[in-house]
C-alpha cells in the first residue's frame, strides 16, 4: 500500500492546476461574454456579423489546435507563451464564445413583451435590465452555465499536451516512472468525477432556489 501512496500524492497536487485553470476559464467566459451577448443584440449589422464570425470560428476549431496555436503557433509572430498562460487564455476564449451563446439563447426565451410591460410601468432599461430579465436570465441558463464549466473541466485535460501539470500530465508521468497506468488514470478520473459532481449539484440548487424567489414566464 505505502508503494502507491506517493504516485497518487503527486497525482492529487495536480488538481490545484486543473481547479485554477477550469473556474479561471469560466469566469473569463462568463464576464466577457456579456458584451458579446450585447454585440449579439445590437441594431448594427456589422457588429452582429463580428459576434457570429468570434463564435463560429472559435466554436469551429477543436480545443486542441487552438492549444496549439496558443503555444507553438504565436511564437511565429513573435509571441511566446508559457504553457499555463496558453492554456489559460485558449480555455478562457473557449469558455466566452460558449457562454454568450448560452447567454443569447437565454434572451431568445425571454418574450419581447417583459420590455414591453416594463416600459409600461415606466422603468427604465437599466432598472428592468437588473430586476425583471436578468433573474429570468439567469434562471433560464444557470443548467447550461452549470454543463459548460463542466465541459472546461474535461477539456482542461488536453493541456497536459503543452506540458501543464494538471491531473492528467501527473497521471502520465507516474505511469512511466512506477507502471500500472490503470490505477495511475483511474486515480485521476476519479478526481475529476469529484469535482464535476458539487458543480452540477449546485447549478440544480441555485436554479431551484431562483425559480421559488422569482416569477418566470
Amino acid at each position: 500500500m505505502d508503494y502507491w501512496i506517493e504516485p497518487l500524492r503527486y497525482i492529487a497536487f495536480g488538481t490545484g492546476m486543473t481547479v485554477m485553470l477550469t473556474f479561471g476559464a469560466a469566469i473569463i467566459g462568463i464576464v466577457l461574454a456579456v458584451p458579446l451577448l450585447l454585440m449579439a443584440r445590437s441594431r448594427f449589422t456589422a457588429l452582429r456579423g463580428l459576434y457570429h464570425a468570434f463564435v463560429h470560428i472559435v466554436r469551429g476549431v477543436p480545443t486542441l489546435v487552438w492549444l496549439f496555436i496558443a503555444f507553438f503557433g504565436v511564437t511565429q509572430i513573435g509571441i511566446v507563451l508559457d504553457p499555463i498562460t496558453s492554456a489559460m487564455l485558449t480555455l478562457g476564449m473557449i469558455a466566452t464564445a460558449n457562454m454568450a451563446e448560452i447567454y443569447r439563447g437565454g434572451m431568445q426565451a425571454i418574450p419581447a413583451g417583459q420590455w414591453e410591460a416594463a416600459h409600461a410601468l415606466s422603468l427604465d432599461r437599466s432598472a428592468t435590465a437588473r430586476d425583471i430579465i436578468a433573474p429570468q436570465l439567469f434562471r433560464a441558463v444557470s443548467p447550461s452555465v452549470a454543463t459548460q464549466v463542466i465541459g472546461l473541466l474535461k477539456d482542461s485535460a488536453l493541456v497536459s499536451t503543452i506540458g501543464v501539470a494538471d491531473l492528467v500530465f501527473r497521471a502520465g508521468l507516474m505511469t512511466q516512472n512506477y507502471g500500472n497506468g490503470l490505477v495511475m488514470f483511474a486515480f485521476a478520473g476519479l478526481i475529476y468525477l469529484a469535482l464535476s459532481l458539487p458543480v452540477g449539484a449546485l447549478s440544480r440548487y441555485v436554479h431551484a432556489r431562483i425559480t421559488r424567489r422569482y416569477a418566470v414566464v
